[in-house]
């Protein structure tokens, strides 16, 4: 049974590699919206570019989500910002009706003919700025959690902006991606929460390294509660 409600994907985004103003440093956070029918495969969107590989894209990082809700949340934060509009901070699918609160890592859904599966939040950097044309837009983003997330491709095929994204499935312990913000920001954080993290199914095994790291870190420097 759906835990959460079908919502309509209104923007289907992607990018090529460019410069943004001021850098030399590539980036692609710039995106286009396709019109269409577009293949998803199992690294993404056919099309999609990413200047760094190592932090963007790949299987785990295929599809980036960002809710349109948190896009009138930064416009009000900071009305001097500039491309404050879907696509414009880089995602390449845009919804209205599910965001951090609801989502939870590992929930399946099916686009089109595709199958997605939520693997970790999206980590903010630098481009966001940038992108705005105003310091502190990445730091309000990674302070609040609404960053969006990532999907991974578990079966590719083909959708279209209009096409409906439906939760399909829940595995039992899964995380919400607010608890998982809210749990691994704290400042002193329970092993037992951490570990916790890094349990849940679904989960990138990127974020599991990091948060194992941290449960060591703290447990050989005295820094947990």
């Amino acid at each position: 049974m759906a835990l959460i409600a079908p919502v309509i994907v209104a923007g289907i985004f992607t990018g090529r590699i460019g410069f943004l103003p001021g850098e030399s440093r590539g980036s692609a956070i710039a995106k286009e919206p396709l019109a269409g029918r577009c293949i998803i495969g199992g690294d993404g969107i056919a099309g999609d570019e990413h200047a760094d590989p190592r932090v963007h894209g790949g299987q785990e990082k295929a599809v980036h989500l960002f809710p349109v809700e948190h896009y009138e949340t930064l416009a009000l934060a900071f009305p001097e910002a500039r491309n404050l509009t879907p696509g414009g901070l880089g995602e390449n699918l845009s919804t209205r009706g599910i965001t951090e609160n609801e989502a939870h890592i590992a929930d399946v859904f099916a686009l089109g003919t595709v199958r997605l599966q939520i693997a970790e939040p999206r980590t903010p950097c630098w481009k966001i700025d940038a992108r705005c044309g105003v310091e502190g837009v990445a730091a309000h983003v990674a302070e609040h959690g609404i960053a969006g997330w990532y999907f991974r491709v578990l079966a590719p095929g083909e959708c279209a902006a209009g096409d409906a994204l439906i939760h399909l499935e829940r595995p039992p312990g899964a995380v919400s991606l607010a608890h998982f913000h809210q749990s691994q920001r704290t400042q002193r954080p329970d092993l037992a929460v951490l570990d916790r993290l890094a349990d849940a199914p679904g989960l990138s095994p990127d974020w599991v390294r990091k948060i194992r790291s941290r449960i060591e870190w703290l447990q050989n420097n005295g820094g947990a509660s």
